[in-house]
């Protein structure tokens, strides 16, 4: 018998403050990932550890707890397509990383917000006006600043980072679909299984062992930084949209330029700086008209139920 499953709330302040906190955690998940990346660790052997050690935790803690109704799910599809679409942007964001500093990745994988906001329509049936259009379009901008096609800075995992940025926008998008079908445990099970089920047979095709005591730290990390991260993040989007809460995610980018910049001795440039306000700057006036719409919506309501 399926677990009752919480109904979806509206409280931004409460959401803010979880998706902070996921924020911090999975800081973690992206430094270990860089981390074995340098090593000559394979991307699918990376991506390995990421979701086994997230299906063992869960298995492991959650399934004596809730038993078999962790896997009870009341949309199948959609945690399907939940799930592929986590290891879409894992993949993405893995691969640029060999190739890219972390600014950069983290800066274009930060695009997701703008596309969530574009997708909102088709896919959430939410009104998309010429103002957050534009916001969109000038957000972009910003990603071009940042990996300046058609110049010598340009490197061709730029588009990998977009990629995982765009499966990240479907997976937020997805996530508030289940918020209220599915508790944040079964949605996090069927996304590390499915992942898990993916990239295990390609794997072991060259299997490396780290050599070095500070790799399998960076090895055993990915799983619980990655499984107590998007926990956090299944929460969130249970008290708050995912146009409301994608801007606050650019906080991120500030530890990851600290990340950068201290542990691989690759500090952010110039180029970064403008480019990430640009983004960041439009990223929040979407949030700010979507509250200031949210508002409006909601004195309308309060007037007619008078």
């Amino acid at each position: 018998m399926a677990r009752p499953v919480a109904a979806i709330e509206h409280n931004a302040n409460k959401a803010i403050l979880i998706l902070l906190l996921a924020q911090s955690v999975l800081i973690f998940l992206d430094v270990s990932a860089k981390w074995l990346s340098t090593t000559g660790m394979p991307t699918t052997e990376i991506m390995f550890a990421r979701y086994g050690l997230h299906v063992a935790l869960l298995l492991l803690l959650v399934l004596p707890v809730q038993g078999w109704s962790l896997f009870s799910t009341g949309n199948w599809k959609l945690e399907l397509a939940r799930g592929l679409c986590l290891l879409g942007s894992t993949a993405g964001n893995f691969l640029s990383m060999r190739y890219l500093p972390l600014t950069v990745t983290g800066a274009l994988l930060f695009t997701s917000p703008l596309m969530v906001c574009a997708l909102s329509g088709p896919l959430l049936g939410e009104h998309v006006g010429w103002r957050r259009w534009l916001a969109i379009g000038i957000g972009f901008v910003g990603i071009l600043v940042i990996i300046r096609p058609g110049t010598e800075a340009f490197h061709p995992a730029a588009l990998l980072s977009l990629a995982a940025a765009f499966f990240g926008a479907l997976f937020g998008i997805l996530t508030r679909r289940l918020a209220g079908v599915d508790s944040a445990m079964t949605q996090q099970i069927y996304a590390g299984g499915i992942s898990l089920l993916v990239i295990t047979p390609i794997a072991f095709t060259d299997w490396v062992w780290p050599t070095q005591p500070i790799s399998w730290v960076a090895f055993f990390t990915l799983g619980a930084a990655g499984v107590g991260g998007h926990l956090l993040i299944s929460v969130a989007h249970r008290y708050a949209t995912p146009a409301t809460l994608a801007p606050f995610n650019y906080l991120q980018l500030l530890y990851l330029a600290l990340a950068s910049w201290v542990i691989f001795n690759q500090p952010p440039d110039n180029w970064f700086f403008l480019g990430a306000a640009i983004i960041i700057g439009s990223g929040l006036y979407i949030w700010l008209r979507e509250r200031n719409l949210h508002k409006a919506t909601t004195s309308v309501d309060e007037v007619a139920e008078r």
